[in-house]
Parts: C-alpha cells; structure tokens; sequence
C-alpha cells in the first residue's frame, strides 16, 4: 500500500509550484502589455496623441513661427491651400 505523504507534493513544494506559476503568467501579460503599447507608432517624444494644429499653435506661442508661416501651415493643415 502506498503511503499518501510519501509519494505526493508535500506543502512546501505546492507553495513554489504557487509561486512559479504565479511569476511565469506575470511575465506573460507583463509581454503582451509591452508589445501592444509599443505597437501604438512612432515614439517621438510624445507627440504621437497631440493634433498637428495644437504643435503649430504650441509654436506660434513660443514664436518659433510668425504669422504669415503660421497661417499658411494652418491653411495647409486644413486643407484649404489654393
């Protein structure tokens, strides 16, 4: 006859199985997270959620721009270039 402790898991190893699992299914969703977020496009600095209208006011603001250019680009933006 078999003895029930002496051929099974005992707690401690139920404990690491608990354990390992536990970690292996974090990497996996912690993967699947960072391939969808780095499939979102272009990573240049932010701007990927911004409107192009919003950066050329940003600029017009600064002054990087002046009115004429800033008007034109706007116009481009829009698409109402005669």
């Amino acid at each position: 006859m078999m003895d029930w402790y002496g051929n099974g898991m005992g707690s401690g190893n139920w404990a690491v199985m608990i354990a390992a699992m536990t970690i292996f299914w974090s990497l996996v969703i912690l993967a699947g997270v960072m391939i969808f977020r780095g499939s979102g496009g272009s990573r240049g600095g932010g701007t990927r959620d911004r409107g192009a209208h919003e950066i050329l006011d940003e600029r017009f603001a600064r002054g990087d721009v002046d009115r004429e250019e800033y008007e034109a680009r706007s116009a481009l933006i829009r698409g109402n270039v005669r």
